[in-house]
């Protein structure tokens, strides 16, 4: 059911529902996807392992709730944000920082996939919801 794609094509769904997006263009997707994949290959050399590691003890906590663990994950992004040089937007920057910490996790203990998935999506919908939405849409145009 849900897929983590990394290579921009939109065969995962997000578990709270559809985006509220308008149908879109494929292509549209496909240059969003690679933008922020480009934004992510530079982060991915920014953030050290043991923020990683941080993460990844969290996410094994069975004691912790999803809930607890999308906190922890949000407060990660928040502070790796302000150590990350951009000058790009700041909701951008966070999306492709809780992607790249994301893809980390998972290849640092793949058996984690779901939860970390789940969480990540979650954060995200919860997050940038109106973002994506607005990024989509400017992209369109």
């Amino acid at each position: 059911d849900d897929e983590l794609q990394t290579d921009g094509n939109r065969s995962g769904h997000f578990r709270n529902g559809d985006l509220g997006l308008p149908p879109t263009n494929e292509d549209v997707i496909r240059i969003i996807a690679a933008q922020l994949a480009q934004i992510g290959d530079q982060f991915d050399k920014e953030i050290q392992e043991r923020v990683v590691n941080g993460l990844v003890q969290h996410f094994m906590n069975e004691n912790l709730s999803n809930e607890e663990i999308t906190r922890h994950m949000s407060r990660v992004v928040r502070e790796l944000i302000q150590a990350i040089p951009s000058d790009m937007e700041k909701e951008k920057a966070m999306l492709v920082l809780a992607m790249v910490l994301t893809k980390k996790i998972v290849n640092t203990v793949p058996f984690l996939l779901r939860r970390v998935f789940d969480t990540t999506v979650n954060y995200m919908n919860r997050q940038f919801h109106n973002y994506i939405v607005e990024m989509v849409s400017a992209v369109k145009q």
